[in-house]
């Protein structure tokens, strides 16, 4: 487990995520995707090189209802860039870390 990637619950995600000084990238996830653990070394990297400029953040949906429900996950992994407590970005599915680099480029 990365020190550069914070799993927060549904209490914490108002503290975590939507007061963040900074734009949060948002990983929904559950164990048993694998498609999520498929991307769980690109978030690794993309916490790196954003550092200081990104925080990494996963919700587990499986220990977490509330907070997926608020944003309508349908399918994981989904992925969003939170800005100043809204979403500017949102990615559905495992997609390449370029992909995913631009999303998080065109929504900071």
């Amino acid at each position: 487990m990365s020190d550069l990637i914070t799993h927060v619950n549904d209490d914490a995600f108002q503290q975590q995520v939507l007061e963040s000084d900074v734009p949060v990238l948002l990983d929904f996830w559950a164990e048993w995707c694998g498609p999520c653990k498929a991307i769980a070394p690109m978030l690794e990297d993309l916490a790196k090189d954003y550092e200081g400029k990104l925080r990494v953040v996963k919700v587990n949906i499986d220990h977490n209802q509330q907070t997926p429900r608020t944003y309508g996950v349908r399918g994981i992994p989904t992925l969003m860039v939170f800005k100043n407590g809204k979403v500017e970005a949102t990615q559905i599915g495992a997609v390449s870390k370029g992909q995913l680099a631009q999303m998080i480029d065109k929504a900071i």
